[in-house]
């Protein structure tokens, strides 16, 4: 029971494929919360191009600064030689919402980038090797990113990885004896994504972050599917009363274009300047385009009614947890994971609602549950529609 495919593979067609079941849903256009797909039928998107698109599909103020910095230029150099007003503007804006001790951006292509580029600060700025993530946990699919993410199955084929990564159980105190003085760093999703939205304790990240700062071991927050308003807030760590020594963002950063960044403090990130020079580079970091888009992106998220984003989050969980086909809910502001009896139901339901009109989709690691993002921004009238789809494709 598979996607219907009237376009042949992605290898047919000239693409690289990631797995042999693609949705193959050719997009005509988007708008707000809908896709326009060719011959006309239109689809709730509930997840928001995978937690890219927080603020809806072509939304006036993010278009207008990517149409004004297209007619001024796009690349003109390599990251750090040149400014442009975009990507001090973008800085500027990130900055602004995060704690002092995070006052310098690099920004960079993906998340999963950002990710390297913060394993690598790390390494700089400790001295040491040896560094930590989470069972759960998932940060990409480069080889840096891959060593420190969870899932065996999926590092198996590309082994060997990175050297000295271990892992802790995620949200367990007795886990955090092993942040010691030879760790340069742990990583961890602030909210774990791929895991089917696990959200840890506050007495547990507060001990974390306590470890770390005791140690000296750099506290990495992977916030890329996250952040940016996801959890109902501008960042997820904030409803934690912590702050991280590095924090890596992408996905909804650009607005719908592709951007990462790494976050630290200026006197950390001044060490990839020296000791060697270029100790991080990257070409199209920090592009004006990519980085007007985040600009606006920022500036839509400084504007949000985070009232009005939790109110939805309710509704949606309330009613979801009312339908008699769902077992679980785990919900942060409008970040969803809804457990059902087996991955037949989730692939079931997940088709349906192509039929129905509105996009979910699977996590990579949890195969009884299906994710649920919607634009943040979404109105009352939308949110209720969409929730009557989510139901009808669960019935």
């Amino acid at each position: 029971m598979q996607p219907e495919n009237k376009f042949g593979s992605f290898l047919d067609l000239g693409l690289a494929a990631t797995t042999p079941y693609p949705l193959n849903i050719r997009i005509e256009s988007a708008q707000g919360v809908w896709l326009k797909c060719e011959g006309g039928k239109k689809l709730f998107d509930a997840i928001s191009g995978v937690g890219v698109s927080n603020f809806g599909h072509g939304h006036p103020d993010i278009s207008d600064a990517l149409h004004q910095q297209i007619d001024l230029n796009l690349h003109t150099m390599v990251y750090g030689e040149f400014h442009h007003k975009s990507t001090l503007s973008a800085a500027e804006r990130l900055t602004s919402l995060l704690p002092e001790t995070l006052n310098a951006v690099y920004f960079v292509n993906s998340g999963t980038e950002a990710i390297e580029g913060a394993l690598k600060l790390a390494k700089r700025i400790t001295g040491r090797r040896k560094m930590l993530a989470c069972t759960g946990g998932y940060h990409g699919s480069t080889a840096g990113a891959l060593s420190v993410s969870s899932n065996l199955e999926r590092k198996a084929p590309f082994l060997p990885l990175l050297p000295e990564v271990e892992f802790i159980k995620f949200n367990d105190v007795s886990s955090l004896q092993e942040i010691d003085s030879t760790v340069a760093c742990i990583i961890v999703e602030t909210i774990q994504g791929d895991a089917g939205v696990q959200i840890p304790s506050p007495t547990w990240m507060k001990m974390l972050r306590e470890a770390c700062t005791k140690s000296g071991t750099m506290l990495i927050l992977d916030e890329v599917q996250c952040g940016m308003g996801r959890t109902g807030a501008p960042f997820a760590f904030g409803a934690f009363d912590i702050a991280p020594d590095i924090l890596c963002l992408g996905k909804a950063l650009g607005g719908g274009m592709p951007i990462g960044a790494f976050v630290a403090s200026r006197e950390n990130m001044s060490k990839l300047s020296h000791s060697p020079v270029l100790g991080h580079i990257t070409t199209f970091g920090g592009h004006p385009v990519a980085c007007a888009g985040a600009s606006a992106a920022l500036g839509l998220l400084q504007k949000m009614n985070w009232t009005d984003v939790e109110r939805r989050g309710e509704l949606w969980e309330k009613r979801l947890k009312s339908h008699p086909e769902v077992k679980e809910v785990r919900r942060i502001g409008l970040f969803i994971a809804v457990e059902l009896k087996d991955a037949d139901a989730v692939k079931k339901t997940i088709l349906k609602g192509l039929d129905v009109g509105v996009l979910l989709f699977w996590f990579l690691s949890v195969p009884s549950a299906f994710r649920i993002a919607p634009p943040i921004n979404m109105t009352d009238e939308e949110a209720e529609e969409g929730i009557q789809l989510i139901c009808e494709a669960l019935n």
